[in-house]
């Protein structure tokens, strides 16, 4: 543990914008990238004070929270393992280190905004969102045992202009598994959170992909993250499609899938995910096909309604068989028949 005061709060701290002074490990503060009060964790932008190369320091407050510091030493252990995965679009983990009550993580910093803030995207962009997202979880569960992010939602996604998508914070959620209530900070946030994490049931590689199609169903209604819930009806059970005509059948029932609440009706790992979106056209084509396989898709009564149709095709196919020149009057009554025996006079 290193011993030297960073002056939290102090006044004089890095002359006068109230940052910790981390010039004892080699960093200087640029400015401050993001809060969150509520978790105890605060990001810096900041320099490599000799090589000048940019890096994002995370810090983690535990002091309020526990003495108790195996958690910590846990989470040391998961970052060793993070720092050896090699994927150009997995911001790199370069060091760590601790201080009383603080512990912090060196990370690549990547010029690119999250999802979490207020952006639009066509969804032929959502489109490609997911996809680079599905091929980062693909090389991740090829590992073995296979890595599992736990906490994928708006801001763990970076893009920058020109759409390249980037997934941070790993390893958090390693530390719900202590008996210490860290699991707010580390272990996903509401409506992200797949519901066999929530029960406490195992985890599978179909797990990330439930919260990766909130994310995106979040995009492409432009619902804020806190406000997910909207998106939800009485059973958590995501009601999104009447929100999104525009879109395909396919790629509707695709997102459906993705957010089943029993992992076994989801697909099973990215690979499968990725393989399935690949070919799928995003926007309706408006052809009258499509508002017919959507029509049977949503409402079961036309499955009823068909099976009369056929019904009435075989009917008509029997009265053209049999029909002679002369017997028009005789076969019109029983076609007239055959209709009103195949839909009953509704009372």
């Amino acid at each position: 543990m290193i011993e030297f005061n960073l002056n939290h709060g102090d006044e004089s701290t890095n002359s006068c914008n109230h940052y910790p002074d981390f010039s004892a490990v080699g960093y200087q503060v640029i400015k401050e990238l993001g809060r969150n009060s509520e978790g105890g964790r605060i990001t810096y932008l900041a320099n490599h004070i000799n090589s000048q190369q940019k890096v994002v320091i995370k810090e983690f407050c535990f002091a309020d929270i526990t003495a108790d510091w195996s958690g910590v030493k846990a989470y040391e252990r998961e970052i060793q393992l993070l720092q050896l995965l090699n994927h150009p679009r997995i911001p790199r983990y370069l060091d760590s280190f601790e201080t009383p009550g603080f512990f912090y993580l060196i990370q690549e910093y990547k010029k690119a905004p999250s999802l979490g803030s207020k952006r639009c995207f066509h969804p032929e962009e959502v489109k490609q969102i997911a996809l680079s997202i599905l091929d980062i979880l693909v090389y991740l569960q090829q590992h073995i045992p296979a890595i599992i992010h736990r906490d994928i939602k708006p801001e763990n996604i970076l893009v920058d202009e020109k759409l390249n998508v980037y997934l941070v914070d790993f390893g958090l959620a390693k530390l719900q598994d202590f008996k210490i209530d860290l699991s707010t900070l580390v272990a996903g946030t509401p409506g992200f959170i797949p519901p066999e994490e929530q029960f406490g049931h195992g985890l599978t590689e179909a797990s990330d992909l439930y919260s990766l199609g909130a994310t995106l169903i979040c995009l492409l209604t432009n619902t804020h993250a806190k406000d997910i819930s909207k998106l939800m009806d009485d059973n958590y059970r995501f009601n999104f499609q009447k929100l999104l005509p525009h879109l395909s059948l396919s790629f509707r029932s695709w997102l459906k899938k993705m957010v089943e609440p029993n992992q076994k009706q989801r697909y099973a790992n990215a690979a499968d995910a990725f393989r399935e979106l690949k070919p799928i056209c995003v926007l309706a084509s408006g052809k009258k096909i499509d508002y017919l396989v959507s029509a049977i898709h949503h409402k079961e009564t036309i499955a009823m309604l068909g099976l009369a149709t056929l019904g009435i095709l075989a009917t008509l196919g029997t009265n053209l068989m049999v029909y002679q020149p002369g017997d028009a009057v005789n076969s019109n009554a029983q076609l007239k028949l055959n209709i009103t025996d195949t839909f009953p006079k509704v009372r």
